[in-house]
């Protein structure tokens, strides 16, 4: 049937070829059936068990107290995460839980074990439009009880690690602060120090102080301007006091060279008028001009005076000889004492003349001052900014540490605990049942497809004219002996036989694939 294969198969010759190559399909399905359910009982099965967590937000509006926790879900839970599956953490589970103890375990290193726990741990978040809600952590092993106790056991950790982390944090930032805090409080007292040694350094000088120093420096003019002007009118009358004295020592070089002839009392008395009116005369000077009425007056007494003098100058007697010898000892005394009135008067200028260059300099500097002054109330108010928003943080911090101690703030609460897996989750006994049942329906079908290919022999009219090319006139029916009849109904009865053991293989096998292995088991030992 050489061109058989290249024709159109109908629906009747497909049930045909089915038939005919029965036991090529039923044995390889059978097998295979066999073969799905035993590895269904003896493939090691892997439970599955999830604590779903909610973030709770802070119980304490973020307007009365901010947190000072990193509010990153994703950094806080990978934190986490790592702190549990740290090795020391790892072997406290290994431990308390006996995990690893089977014969094959045995021959594992530690490491391993550490290894193949971490990779059984699973961490998923699940997120909303803002920000992550929930998370939930998983657990995969064999044992059931225990994956469900695990599980349970991961969530308190995490919840427990949550917080003693947000406690860290907020202490450590606490206790950063103070640190802070004290370095900024010493760097202001320093400041404040450098203030004050430069105002005491600087006292009298100081911005501030110009008004001050401007109407002292005006007072001291004044006061100057005064000890000049007396200090003049003192030397104007030693000069009067120095003539007078020139005129006695020219009268008593002449009463010494004619001791006879002595002045009398009245020419004295007018040396001693003239003087003191030239002494009156020197002091108006100083206050007025020469066209002033009283020193045109005076003058005129003076003119008239030396005129009277000069016209009665004959010798005296002897007892006016001695009133000018007292009265130049009173001139003497008297000059002795206006020059110890000018030197007064001088070291007053001294004096206040080096008190107006202390405050002149005072003033010159004040821009210096101020600018220096500027400079480091500039820094100072600097440290006092960063001081304040230090203590303000660190009011906060402490707020933020009483919440968290207090458990206000944002924590984990489990939702939904784990519960005791039904069904395992591997193997995928969804997948492995589509596997074997396309395993043994495409062994047996293709192998009766090439068997049917490679078949030679005519089995229909149609393949004797296609393969001939002429017409078939008749056909001769099968001759059905006894015996085949006897050997046809054998053939058929175990064909049914056999298709009823497949379809229970199939049952059996899809009822462990859709319900698991524990409720098939259970219905198992029902139906038995």
């Amino acid at each position: 049937m050489a061109d058989a294969p290249h024709m159109p198969l109908k629906p009747d010759q497909v049930i045909e070829i089915v038939l005919r190559r029965r036991w090529f399909i039923i044995i390889p399905f059978c097998l295979t059936m066999v073969a799905g359910i035993y590895l269904a009982f003896t493939l090691p099965k892997l439970y599955k068990a999830s604590t779903l967590i909610l973030i709770q937000p802070q119980k304490v509006p973020t307007s009365f107290v901010q947190p000072i926790v990193s509010s990153d879900m994703d950094a806080r839970i990978s934190t986490i995460s790592q702190q549990i599956m740290s090795r020391s953490n790892l072997e406290k589970i290994i431990e308390q839980f006996d995990l690893f103890r089977g014969p094959e375990a045995s021959k594992m290193f530690f490491e391993d074990k550490i290894n193949a726990l971490r990779e059984r741990i699973k961490v998923d978040v699940t997120r909303s439009r803002k920000d992550a809600d929930a998370f939930s952590i998983s657990y995969t092993g064999q044992e059931p009880e225990k994956v469900m106790r695990i599980a349970n056991t991961l969530a308190s950790f995490f919840i427990d690690e949550s917080l003693k982390l947000r406690e860290e944090t907020a202490l450590g930032t606490s206790n950063f602060l103070d640190v802070e805090l004290d370095s900024i409080r010493k760097r202001l007292e320093e400041n404040e120090a450098l203030l004050k040694t430069y105002r005491e350094s600087f006292m009298g000088g100081l911005p501030e102080q110009l008004d001050t120093n401007l109407r002292i420096l005006d007072r001291l003019q004044e006061q100057l301007s005064g000890k000049q002007e007396g200090m003049r009118d003192a030397q104007n009358r030693l000069e009067v006091l120095s003539s007078q004295l020139v005129e006695i020592e020219r009268l008593k070089e002449a009463i010494s060279k004619s001791p006879d002839d002595i002045m009398n009392s009245s020419d004295t008395d007018s040396y001693v008028k003239l003087a003191q009116l030239r002494e009156q005369l020197a002091y108006l000077l100083t206050r007025y001009t020469e066209r002033h009425p009283d020193i045109q007056r005076l003058q005129t007494t003076i003119a008239r005076l030396e005129k009277d003098i000069a016209d009665n100058n004959k010798p005296g007697s002897l007892d006016s000889t001695v009133r000018d010898t007292k009265q130049a000892w009173h001139q003497k005394k008297r000059q002795e004492d206006i020059l110890f009135e000018i030197q007064t008067f001088k070291d007053d200028i001294a004096t206040i003349q080096n008190q107006i260059q202390v405050y002149q300099k005072r003033v010159e500097d004040t821009p210096k001052r101020e600018q220096e002054l500027l400079t480091i109330k500039r820094d100072y108010q600097n440290v006092m900014d960063s001081y304040n928003s230090l203590l303000a943080r660190k009011l906060e911090a402490e707020l933020a540490v009483n919440m968290e101690k207090k458990q206000k703030g944002e924590q984990f609460r489990i939702l939904d605990s784990a519960r005791l897996p039904e069904k395992p989750v591997s193997p995928n006994m969804q997948k492995l049942f589509l596997i074997i049942l396309a395993i043994g329906l495409g062994i047996g079908g293709g192998f009766s497809f090439l068997l049917e290919f490679f078949d030679q022999s005519f089995r229909r009219p149609d393949d004797v004219e296609n393969f001939l090319g002429i017409s078939v006139l008749a056909t001769v029916p099968i001759i059905i002996r006894p015996a085949h009849i006897i050997k046809q109904r054998i053939t058929t009865f175990m064909s049914i036989i056999s298709v009823l053991f497949s379809m229970l293989l199939f049952a059996v096998f899809f009822i462990v694939t859709l319900v698991g292995f524990s409720k098939a088991m259970e219905f198992i030992h029902q139906v038995i």
